[in-house]
């Protein structure tokens, strides 16, 4: 069953909405303000976020904002009354992955939470496990705010691996993420995780990158 969150001040809409996404097996919490929106966030994994525009308390925008600043790439369709493209800019900087207008039919908004739910959000820029930290925009990696020396494959399976944290990614689709369908050959994953692994756990007593037999990597704070 896929895990939602409501955020919408308009207590009667919110209330259809979540009826009719339980009808359609999807979970549904639900805050009435940008504040409570960010506290929930942070105590639970969604699957997705409906977030309104207008607020109260603190505004849409900014509860994308905060999110995104935080490393958590939960993926946001925003609603809004407004369809004006200054408002959409807006919502795509502050890093909503999509727009819908109110008012709008129930049975659309399903499929676009549905959509939503298949990735994660690509618009994070700060990525976290433990004390081992990425800056997208800055191209800045740190474990316990010392700076680590990483290749530039390593980066790619690092943000890939972090945005999966804590699942694990299956090596095949790590290789095809850094070589889509030419592969240099069976050991080339290997080299190349043995570096990541020495770059990020090397000098550290609690290590994140762990291998899962039969299957890929996984970075993550213990083995599940």
């Amino acid at each position: 069953m896929l895990d939602i969150l409501l955020v919408e001040d308009d207590r009667d809409l919110a209330a259809t909405v979540i009826q009719y996404l339980e009808l359609e097996g999807i979970r549904c919490d639900h805050a009435d303000n940008g504040v409570m929106a960010l506290q929930l966030s942070q105590d639970h994994d969604y699957d997705a976020m409906l977030l309104d525009l207008n607020l109260p308390r603190l505004d849409g925008i900014s509860v994308c904002e905060r999110l995104r600043a935080d490393g958590n790439d939960v993926p946001i369709l925003m609603l809004t009354a407004r369809d004006q493209l200054n408002d959409k800019l807006a919502g795509f900087q502050a890093g909503t992955d999509d727009f819908l207008v109110k008012p709008f039919e129930l049975q659309e908004l399903v499929v676009r939470v549905v959509a939503l739910t298949r990735r994660r959000s690509g618009q994070a820029k700060v990525l976290q496990c433990a004390d081992l930290r990425i800056d997208l925009t800055a191209h800045e990696a740190t474990r316990g705010g010392t700076a680590l020396k990483i290749s530039p494959t390593g980066w790619k399976l690092l943000e890939h691996l972090l945005r999966a944290s804590p699942a694990a990614v299956p090596r095949q689709k790590l290789e095809q993420a850094i070589w889509g369908e030419d592969v240099p050959d069976s050991n080339s994953l290997k080299v190349h995780m043995h570096h990541l692994r020495r770059a990020i756990d090397g000098d550290f007593e609690q290590h994140l990158l762990h291998t899962v037999p039969g299957f890929g990597f996984a970075i993550r704070e213990a083995t599940l």
